[in-house]
C-alpha cells in the first residue's frame, strides 16, 4: 500500500470508529430482537416489562406478547418460535414441563436441576433465577380465619372434616389440575372439600369472590399483592407440600448462543427483586391500579438498573 494510501485508511479507520463511538446503542445493534412474552397475570406482566426494559437498555429492539395465557400457552409460543424468551417458575419446570414426581423444596437444587434437564431434553436455557418465590398458597379472610380457628393447612383439614357444609373453596382450573395443585394437595393433608362446595373461576375473581365471602378459602399466589391488599391470611403449608418457585427467563439454546450477553444483562435482578419487593409491585397494579408498564419502570430506576 501506499504511504498516501496508507495514511488515507488509517483517517477513515480512526473517523469510522469516533463515530461508532457516539452512535446511539439502538442504532449499533439494529438486528439485536427480541420477542417478550408472559403469561396472563399481573406478576407476570410485571417481570416481562423489566425484561423489555432491561433489554433495550442494551440496545435491543423489543416486541412485546405479553398476556399470552397460562403455563402451556407461553411455553408453547417459545417452543414455536412466536416469543423468545418469558419467565418461568422453577417448580412449574419441575413438575409440568419436565413432569418430575420427586417435589425439590431447596431453591438452588431445583434451579439446578431445572435448568440441565430442560436443556438436555428440550433445548432451552435458562438464565440467573430470581430469589423471591411465588409459590401456591391457601388464603382466607382474616375474620373467618380467625372465628374457625385455622392458621395452618393441618387446622383447615380438620376443620373440613368436622364441618365439611361450611367451607367452599375457589381454585382455578390449572390448580385444581395440577399434579402439586388441589388434588395430592388434599391428599397430603387429608381433606376433601364436597364437590358442590369447589368453585372454579379465574384468579382475579376468587379474591372478588373471597372478599365478598362467596368462598371461605381459595388458592393463591405467596407474592400477590392482593393478599396484603384484602387482608387476607395466608394458611401455612405446615407439612411442606408445596415445591419453591423462583422465576428465570428461559430462552432458545440458539437464542442463548446468539447473545451470550444475556446471562449478564438479568443478573442485576437475582438479588435486588425479592420476595416483599415483588409482593409491593403487585399490590401497586392490582391494589392501587397502577399502569403495569410504569411500576416496572419505576422500580428498575428505584433499584439503580435503569
Amino acid at each position: 500500500m501506499k504511504p498516501m494510501m496508507k495514511k488515507f485508511a488509517c483517517v477513515l479507520c480512526f473517523t469510522l470508529a469516533v463515530i461508532m463511538a457516539f452512535m446511539p446503542c439502538s442504532a449499533l445493534s439494529a438486528d439485536k430482537e427480541m420477542v417478550v412474552g408472559s403469561k396472563n397475570f399481573t406478576e407476570q406482566r410485571i417481570l416481562s416489562y423489566i425484561m423489555i426494559n432491561l433489554l433495550e437498555k442494551h440496545g435491543f429492539k423489543t416486541e412485546d406478547k405479553t398476556g399470552l395465557g397460562g403455563t402451556l400457552v407461553a411455553r408453547k409460543a417459545l417452543e414455536n418460535g412466536q416469543i423468545d424468551i418469558y419467565m418461568e417458575y422453577t417448580g412449574t419446570g419441575l413438575i409440568t414441563i419436565l413432569k418430575e414426581k420427586n417435589i425439590i423444596t431447596d431453591p438452588q437444587e431445583c434451579y439446578d436441576f431445572v435448568k440441565k434437564a430442560d436443556l438436555e431434553k428440550n433445548g432451552l436455557v435458562w438464565l440467573p433465577k430470581l430469589i423471591f418465590n411465588n409459590t401456591y398458597c391457601l388464603m382466607m379472610r382474616k375474620d373467618d380465619a380467625e372465628k374457625k380457628g385455622i392458621k395452618n393447612l393441618t387446622d383447615l383439614a380438620k376443620y373440613v372434616e368436622a364441618h365439611p357444609e361450611d367451607i367452599v373453596f375457589g381454585t382455578n382450573e390449572e390448580f385444581y389440575a395440577r399434579p402439586d395443585g388441589y388434588k395430592p394437595l388434599q391428599k397430603k393433608y387429608g381433606f376433601k372439600f364436597k364437590r358442590s362446595n369447589i368453585k372454579k373461576m379465574t384468579p382475579g375473581l376468587l379474591y372478588k369472590a373471597l372478599t365478598e365471602k362467596q368462598l371461605n378459602v381459595a388458592m393463591g399466589f405467596a407474592t400477590d399483592g392482593r393478599i396484603k391488599g384484602f387482608n387476607f391470611v395466608v394458611l401455612e403449608d405446615d407439612q411442606k407440600f408445596f415445591p419453591v418457585y423462583n422465576p428465570a427467563p428461559v430462552v432458545k439454546k440458539e437464542t442463548a448462543e446468539k447473545y451470550p450477553e444475556l446471562e449478564k444483562i438479568f443478573q442485576p435482578l437475582t438479588e435486588k427483586l425479592d420476595t416483599a419487593a415483588m409482593t409491593e409491585l403487585n399490590y401497586q397494579v392490582d391494589g392501587e391500579h397502577k399502569d403495569v408498564k410504569k411500576v416496572a419502570e419505576e422500580w428498575l430506576k428505584s433499584a439503580g438498573l435503569l
